[in-house]
């Protein structure tokens, strides 16, 4: 807006020099150059202005549509991370010895699988992926360590084992998997 103002301004400015101006004599050829050469200068200079003020008002249209794609595209991000200890809790029923269970508990594992099932489709809809490192190298970007081991099968600076999955949203890191780290052999 107030670029706008600088430029009616200067449309003024310019309006009332050239008033003020005199005009050199038809016969000059001289001064009718001189004049001429001025002229184009000042709209060259004119048309210079005109480029940068397009050029940023198209920078500031990019920018805009920029932040309003990552607004949608991480819009769900707090949701998301609400819903992982609801996943996490659901995982480590699932995980209980069945050898154990009696036949009512079996329709608990059941229902807990299907919901486990249900709930990573939504996941899928909405790119929200698992991080499970087991065996791959530590990566500090996606994981976090929580301890070191030595581990005679499995290399030196890869995952032993997964203590909780990590999850991202559209490859955004939402939570690092805690992982447990094979020791470098001394």
């Amino acid at each position: 807006m107030a670029e706008n103002d600088t430029m009616t301004g200067d449309k003024e400015t310019a309006a009332q020099e050239m008033a003020t101006q005199t005009l050199p004599e038809p016969g000059d050829p001289v001064a009718l150059a001189a004049e001429l050469e001025k002229t184009r200068a000042e709209l060259a200079e004119l048309r210079e202005r005109l480029l940068r003020v397009a050029a940023d008002a198209e920078n500031t249209k990019r920018r805009a549509e920029q932040d309003a794609a990552a607004a949608r595209k991480f819009a769900l991000e707090r949701f998301a991370v609400e819903l992982l200890p609801v996943r996490d809790s659901l995982e480590r029923a699932r995980a209980v010895d069945r050898s154990v269970a009696g036949q009512a508990v079996e329709a608990l594992f059941a229902g807990v699988d299907l919901t486990l099932q249900l709930m990573d489709s939504a996941f899928e809809k909405f790119s929200i992926t698992a991080v499970d490192p087991a065996g791959a190298r530590f990566n500090p970007d996606q994981h976090q360590a929580m301890s070191m081991v030595e581990s005679a099968k499995v290399p030196a600076n890869h995952v032993v084992e997964v203590v909780q999955k990590g999850f991202l949203l559209n490859d955004r890191l939402l939570r690092p998997a805690l992982v447990v780290v094979a020791k470098p052999k001394p």
